[in-house]
Parts: C-alpha cells; sequence; structure tokens
C-alpha cells in the first residue's frame, strides 16, 4: 500500500495553513483516492490509530485498484505535499559507515572510537517537511548548500528501551528523502559542542509514503535492498545501493529509544546513503569532495547555488518506487516555494 498528502487549497482555520488530504496511491494507474475523514483526517492522526485506520486503508486500497472507488483523482490534478508535512519527532542516524568516515574527513575530524557499536543520531526540524518539489529556501549559498539522499522510516508508539528484535514490528512506513545540509555552518556548531542546529534546515520528502510489505524483496533484514539514484542539473551524480547499511532500521530505533519513548509519527532517517565501492557515486556533495580531495589534494566539486536543481529516486522493476524529489535551490525570500500541511 502506498500514501501520499495532497494539497488542498482551502485554508485550515485552526493552524491557517494549507490543508492536506490523505490520499491512497495507485502508481500503476496514475491515480488516488481520498480518505473519508470519518476513517482518520491526515496520515499523523492515523499513524496514532494505526491498528484501528490500516484496515480501513487497506480496503480503500482495494477499492481503488479494482477501479470501484468513487472519489478519485488523476495525478496530474494532485499537487503532491511530503506525505507526512508536519511531526513532533524527526530524528536522522548516519547508518553507512563509509559516509560517516569521508565526511569526518572532510572537516578534520576522526570518526568516533565507537563508530561501529554505537549509531550517530540527530533530531531535526519537524515542521515544516518539504514536499517532493517545494524549492530548497536557503539564505546565502556561502553556507555550503548540499543534499542528502536517504531512506527513512514512519513509527507508531515506540516503548523507551525497546530492542531491536521488537523494533521492526513499530515501522509502519518507508520514506525517501533529502536531508539538506549547509556544511559550512556545521563544523562550527559541532566545536561548541551542541550539535547541529543552522546546518540542518527542513528536509524534503518523496510523495508516497510506503508499507514494508509493498515493497517486497526491497525490504528485507530491516533495510531497504534498492539503489539511490541522485541527479544533480540534470546528471548522473550517483547509485550506491541503500542495503550497504551498517546499522539497520530495527537497531536505529533501539538506540533512538534508549532514555525515551518515540511517539507515533517519528521519522527515522538512515542517514546518507553510502557505498565503498567509488565506482556507484556518492548521495551528498561533501562526500564526492571528500574524495577528490583524497584523490587530487583539492575539492573540485562546488556546493549547490542558487538555481540548481536536485533529482532523487529509487527504482524497483523499472518503476519509481516512492516517486520523485524534484527540487530547485533558490534564495529564501525571493522565490521560494514552499507548501505546508496537515496537522500534529
Amino acid at each position: 500500500m502506498k500514501l501520499a498528502t495532497i494539497r488542498l487549497d482551502a485554508p485550515d482555520s485552526v493552524t491557517r495553513r494549507l490543508r492536506g488530504r490523505l490520499v491512497v496511491v495507485d502508481d500503476d494507474q496514475g491515480t488516488v483516492a481520498e480518505v473519508p475523514e470519518d476513517i482518520t483526517p491526515d496520515l499523523w492522526t492515523a499513524l496514532h490509530e494505526w491498528d484501528r485506520v490500516e484496515p480501513e486503508l487497506r480496503k480503500t486500497d482495494a477499492r481503488l485498484k479494482a477501479g470501484d472507488h468513487k472519489k478519485t483523482r488523476a495525478f496530474d490534478d494532485c499537487r503532491f505535499l511530503a506525505p507526512l508535512p508536519r511531526t513532533t519527532s524527526w530524528l536522522d542516524g548516519s547508518a553507512f559507515i563509509q559516509h560517516i568516515i569521508l565526511v569526518r574527513k572532510a572537516r578534520g575530524a576522526e570518526p568516533p572510537e565507537d563508530l561501529r557499536t554505537v549509531p550517530l543520531m540527530y533530531q531535526g526540524v519537524g515542521d515544516p517537511l518539504l514536499g517532493p518539489t517545494d524549492d530548497i529556501p536557503v539564505t546565502s549559498e556561502d553556507y555550503g548548500i548540499d543534499f542528502e539522499a536517504e531512506v527513512a522510516v514512519v513509527l507508531d508508539d515506540v516503548p523507551m528501551g525497546t530492542k531491536p528484535a521488537d523494533a521492526e514490528k513499530h515501522i509502519k512506513l518507508v520514506l525517501l528523502m533529502n536531508d539538506v545540509s549547509l556544511r559550512k555552518l556545521i563544523p562550527r556548531e559541532l566545536k561548541a559542542g551542541f550539535g547541529f542546529f543552522h546546518g540542518k534546515p527542513p528536509s524534503s520528502f518523496a510523495p508516497y509514503a510506503v508499507t514494508p510489505d509493498a515493497l517486497g524483496s526491497a525490504w528485507k533484514d530491516g533495510r531497504v535492498q534498492l539503489e539511490m539514484n541522485s541527479e544533480l542539473n540534470g546528471e548522473p551524480f550517483g547509485h550506491p545501493h541503500a542495503g550497504e547499511m551498517y546499522f539497520s532500521f530495527p537497531q536505529l530505533i533501539e538506540h533512538a529509544a534508549k532514555t525515551r519513548p518515540l511517539p507515533a509519527g517519528t521519522i527515522l532517517g538512515s542517514g546518507t546513503v553510502s557505498n565503498e565501492d567509488e565506482s556507484v557515486g556518492s548521495s551528498c556533495l561533501a562526500e564526492k569532495r571528500m574524495l577528490e580531495t583524497i584523490k587530487d589534494g583539492k575539492p573540485t566539486t562546488e556546493f549547490m547555488r542558487f538555481g540548481d536543481r536536485i533529482r532523487i529516486w529509487m527504482e524497483k522493476d523499472g518503476k519509481s518506487v516512492f516517486g520523485d524529489i524534484d527540487q530547485k535551490v533558490v534564495q529564501a525570500g525571493a522565490t521560494a516555494t514552499v507548501t505546508t500541511a496537515g496537522r500534529a
């Protein structure tokens, strides 16, 4: 089953934001079916009542695929937001060891001694979360604008102290995302000892949230077994395999829940997809710049500038599984197109 949130033009009088409508997606036919509000008003609410709502969503999915759902829309008539446009908890791990090693080298830092036993993780911006075609607004090109192609999972309520053996049942949906990073702001923040803040603005998400069972063989061992494709300004950038994730999502959940429960609607990212095989390319500019430095003594690839475009997608059987992220970097306050929706 694939879910999405589409934009509605009517403003929400409570939040004063554009509201989103939860839909079930049939990407074979290029249609969506609206989920009635008496089932759930939005995805965030659905995750808090998943045991009740999921069977109703699957019934809607079956009717859509059978062609007998009365309230459908064509993709061309939809403006997709992030599947979960707002949440109270957004966490990002760094589960690809190769990426950690290379990026730490890029800023002259050694990887932690417990690199292979304790995952790295930070808590980032949960509101707003950008949609797949929203502009990426940044104040200055001097910040070192970078994309990071990642996969993520959406959780229901996870008790504190959950172990990996019990963690996978809490994964309800899988996402594709762009964890935007401002590389030149990060070193000072880390040196200060309080971690990321300005260096991690709002992240962006592909349109479809996919249940693990819908991924079939592409979901195995708590990992997405697909290549992560990225294209910068129309040119191929990388296609590393996400299955080489060192820490699985259940292991990341265990780490995140060590001292706190995780509320329903928590999004947990994998960190930038990275492989030891350099021939497959990278999933962020910082990693490519580090490889250039190792080879040539200095980086030649520039960080992103206003007007640059990034496209990110994953394919299975020739189809874009999560839909595409296709965004442009713009100067904040100029002509940025950003949409937010939903309730949290």
